[in-house]
């Protein structure tokens, strides 16, 4: 299996590309300066996105951590996934969007045919979107599994807080490459919390998975993030761990590295 590259779209969509397998995550393709209605709060997006939804190659599969907001699935990003063969997404999320789409409940899995008669197994994972007791609507994250290598599993955290669920993730699957929405997603309407991981927060998930490749994504392109990319490194320097972090550059494919680098 040759190294997963990943292409970073904007927020929290990437192109995983495995060895010719092309999977899109929460597609976002709207041009920046939109409002975004949603109940009490109006989200704002900033920046548009690094690749234009019509350039992209033929996309074999999306995974959609939750459709119900904005920031995740924007009206240009709902285009896209007719051209996927499967969507993955939450049970409430496939009764909604219908079509090619397939609900998930956590720790369910499905097997995925891939190029070479290979199978590429798609475990959903528990996210909790803020605080215990606030109702955001269902959400999950994503274990990719190829064949019984750890080095080809890949964790996805979906939009969540670093709580007791997602550390089930780290002790059932030791994912090598570890992709975490963090930005500590913050929407006064809703409450002062953080709804989305905080640089502290991925810094524990980094020591939950401590052979793992940590890809940040989902901190920046939109007004509600309360941290952005210098409080990551700050958070992950202060702890001796920034070169375990991997910035993919906005519309290149790049290879992510097959084993974290300790630290100097």
């Amino acid at each position: 299996m040759k190294p997963l590259r990943i292409t970073y779209v904007g927020g929290p969509t990437m192109l995983l590309d495995f060895d010719g397998t092309r999977i899109l995550t929460d597609p976002t393709f709207d041009p920046g300066g939109g409002d975004y209605p949603s109940g009490p709060a109006t989200l704002h997006k900033l920046a548009p996105p690094a690749i234009q939804l019509k350039d992209l190659p033929p996309i074999d599969y999306v995974l959609l951590s939750h459709d119900h907001h904005f920031d995740n699935l924007d009206h240009a990003g709902r285009q896209s996934l007719s051209s996927a063969k499967f969507v993955l997404t939450t049970a409430e999320g496939a009764q909604r969007l219908g079509g090619n789409s397939f609900g998930m409940i956590p720790w369910q899995s499905r097997d995925l045919p891939i190029s070479g008669n290979r199978i590429l197994r798609v475990i959903a994972t528990p996210a909790r979107h803020g605080p215990a007791g606030l109702e955001r609507g269902a959400v999950v994250g994503f274990v990719l599994q190829f064949g019984e290598s750890a080095d080809q599993s890949v964790y996805i955290s979906g939009d969540t807080v670093w709580y007791e669920g997602a550390a089930e993730v780290a002790q059932r699957f030791p994912a090598r490459t570890v992709i975490l929405h963090i930005g500590a997603a913050r929407v006064p309407e809703v409450g002062p919390f953080h709804l989305t991981m905080t640089s502290e927060e991925a810094v524990e998930a980094a020591k939950a998975f401590p052979e793992a490749v940590i890809v940040p994504t989902h901190f920046e392109g939109w007004a509600h993030f309360s941290e952005g990319k210098n409080d990551i490194l700050r958070a992950f320097r202060d702890t001796g761990m920034e070169r375990r972090l991997f910035w993919p550059r906005a519309g290149e494919a790049i290879e992510v590295p097959q084993k974290a680098r300790a630290a100097s």
